[in-house]
């Protein structure tokens, strides 16, 4: 008789015990999947949302000039003539070698222009793209529309006398107000915002591009070496990385990530801590079936070979059924976790490596069994019949 058939009618005849093991390795690997699979989607879920809310590179044209402002408060009249960027060449920033990393570009045209007697800053946008990159914002009426809209700071709002659904007129040009920002805190509070070509047009900037803000989540990448990649494409723009923005998303992902793995951790050891035990009481029920292995000429190896192969395939398919189900635990629960999120998909690698994770811990935990067993004195065990 071959050694696996032994190894298989042992499995057989005690069908109860090893279903039991069977269903503790289940757990584990299910358990370790589930926490896995759903890190991954809420990994990819937090990275979306975080690459969305605001930059973290800042592109503007270089100057050998010092900042005249602080806090908010400028000193001095002095306007210097700034070199814009054109638009047509925004395209080279998707050209770069870690193109694959960028979120949202973000140009904008800044400028000032007289409305009802008063100098106002006006700035240009892609509505599209700023209202995804800014979530903080918060309208008093509905969306920008059209590139006739505009949205008024809750500052410029109060000072103009503005209100929704109001007419603003600037150079010959007239707007409507969709909606008030809710005060920010920042310098939106006191600017108008239009829409990028409209307001182009309205300061005499047709084409041109006052600066460009960018998300990007450098997640395998060093964010300082886009940088460069970026400044190297615009060598008259002072290109910045906003380092605090993107420590903050690192960390928040890498926190939860180290969460996701001590938990797992502790589910491993449990795991095979299960398996050992369950492991070492089947070995020592066998006591004289062993001893009669021995009698009859099996070496120690013979012995080891079967307590082992048996490891094998309860851990096979302790494998297959934890991935399998931690995938569905993890499909049915992810909705729970993040409203909205979805999941991610069948990781075949996390599956295989799950498999051989469970292999692994049945034969580590049933080693010193198995050696215990192989070592057992033939005539010690034979008493016992």
């Amino acid at each position: 008789m071959k050694l696996y058939n032994i190894s298989f009618n042992n499995l057989r005849r005690r069908k109860a015990k090893m279903t039991f093991l069977v269903m503790g390795l289940l757990i584990g690997i299910a358990t370790i999947v589930t926490l896995l699979s759903i890190t991954e989607s809420m990994t990819r879920d937090i990275e979306d949302r975080l690459d969305r809310f605001g930059a973290n590179i800042v592109m503007v044209p270089r100057s050998e000039n010092l900042a005249l402002s602080y806090g908010g408060i400028t000193v001095g009249g002095v306007s210097y003539e700034v070199n814009e960027f054109l638009e047509e060449d925004l395209e080279r920033i998707r050209e770069i070698e870690n193109n694959n990393n960028l979120g949202a570009v973000a140009p904008k045209v800044l400028g000032a222009a007289q409305v009802q007697g008063r100098d106002v800053l006006f700035m240009g946008v892609n509505f599209e793209v700023e209202l995804q990159l800014k979530t903080w914002w918060h309208l008093m009426g509905n969306s920008p529309a059209s590139p006739g809209d505009v949205i008024v700071g809750s500052e410029a709002a109060r000072s103009l006398d503005l209100n929704v659904g109001d007419s603003l007129k600037v150079a010959n040009e007239t707007f409507l107000v969709a909606a008030i920002l809710q005060p920010t805190g920042a310098t939106e509070d006191s600017i108008v915002i239009g829409d990028l070509h409209a307001m182009q047009k309205v300061l005499g900037k047709e084409g041109k591009v006052s600066m460009v803000e960018i998300a990007a989540f450098c997640r395998d990448c060093p964010i300082t070496e886009m940088v460069l990649q970026i400044a190297e494409k615009f060598p008259d723009a002072k290109v910045t990385a906003l380092k605090q923005a993107v420590m903050s998303k690192m960390q928040s992902i890498e926190l939860f990530k180290a969460f996701s793995f001590g938990i797992a951790s502790l589910v491993v050891f449990i795991g095979s801590l299960l398996v050992f035990v369950t492991m070492m009481g089947a070995v020592n029920e066998r006591t004289r079936e062993i001893g009669i292995f021995r009698a009859i000429g099996f070496r120690k190896g013979h012995v080891m070979q079967i307590i082992l192969l048996e490891a094998i395939v309860v851990g096979f398919f302790g494998g297959i059924l934890g991935v399998a189900g931690g995938n569905i635990i993890a499909w049915a629960v992810l909705p729970l976790v993040t409203p909205g999120g979805s999941f991610a998909g069948i990781n075949l690698s996390l599956a295989l490596v799950a498999v051989l994770l469970s292999i692994s811990l049945s034969l580590l935990a049933s080693l010193y069994p198995a050696q215990k067993g192989s070592n057992l004195d033939p005539s010690v065990a034979l008493r016992a019949l």
